[in-house]
């Protein structure tokens, strides 16, 4: 008996894995659509799942200098649901959405390069539930 248990729960461990794993494929793509022609994808999609508004997914990147980005920031089918900051190593708020009203992307150029945390957090305001957080960044080719 125990035996067989154990299987329905593996299984149903797997089926939660990879429904969850599908629901990031799906916004990863709904999220490419912020990195337009102009821009590069840097290859990575930064994922993660997050169960309540109180949790907060923690990336680490680093820029270099002289190059525009663009990161675009999405939880959900609908943009603005997703709160990033950008921070420096000594965490220096270099950025935040939440004053933009969480917009799903934003442009800017490196002086120099950086080492940066990327956090996100989905908007208790928006009351998501849970969801999968997923960060994209693109580079203007020089």
């Amino acid at each position: 008996m125990k035996k067989v248990s154990l299987a329905i729960v593996i299984f149903l461990l797997g089926f939660a894995v990879n429904k969850s794993q599908a629901q990031c494929d799906t916004i990863a793509n709904i999220c490419a659509k912020h990195i337009i022609a102009s821009y590069i994808s840097d290859g990575q999609q930064y994922r993660s799942l997050l169960l309540n508004s109180e949790e907060t997914a923690e990336f680490h990147t680093t820029f270099f200098g002289e190059t525009t980005y663009r990161i675009a920031a999405c939880s959900g089918t609908t943009d603005g649901n997703l709160v990033f900051n950008i921070y420096d190593q000594d965490r220096h708020l270099l950025f935040s959405n939440r004053n933009q009203k969480n917009a799903p992307y934003w442009d800017f150029k490196v002086k120099s390069t950086l080492e940066t945390i990327i956090e996100a957090q989905l908007d208790a305001n928006k009351n998501p539930g849970s969801g999968c957080a997923v960060i994209l960044i693109g580079f203007k080719q020089k």
